[in-house]
């Protein structure tokens, strides 16, 4: 079975605190949220808000964008991990929006 992103998300935060030496109580305080919510959101039982996400990541003084890209590697199965850093992917704009005729060039 698939990770899910509030898993991935939730492995993130909790390494990040683990590897900082802190207590959930102590980020649960800096970041204002519930000692119970945390704990939840750190073991991917809860979908935390961006809002939610971003204090916790003010609390632990990391990006939020680092959360998100170390997430994304453990959603990425490995195997594809070499495949992709190869590959450019581009998302074309849809037709008759301003700048869609630069973005097909």
């Amino acid at each position: 079975m698939a990770v899910l992103l509030r898993e991935a998300l939730g492995e993130s935060l909790r390494r990040v605190r683990t590897d900082q030496g802190r207590t959930l109580r102590e980020v649960s305080t800096d970041a204002r949220v519930s000692l119970g919510y945390l704990s939840e959101v750190e073991r991917g039982q809860k979908e935390a808000s961006s809002e939610l996400l971003a204090a916790i990541c003010d609390a632990l003084d990391v990006e939020l964008a680092d959360i998100l890209l170390d997430a994304g590697q453990t959603l990425r199965p490995a195997q594809h991990d070499a495949a992709l850093s190869a590959t450019k992917v581009v998302i074309p704009a849809p037709a008759g929006r301003p700048g869609a005729e630069l973005a097909a060039a």
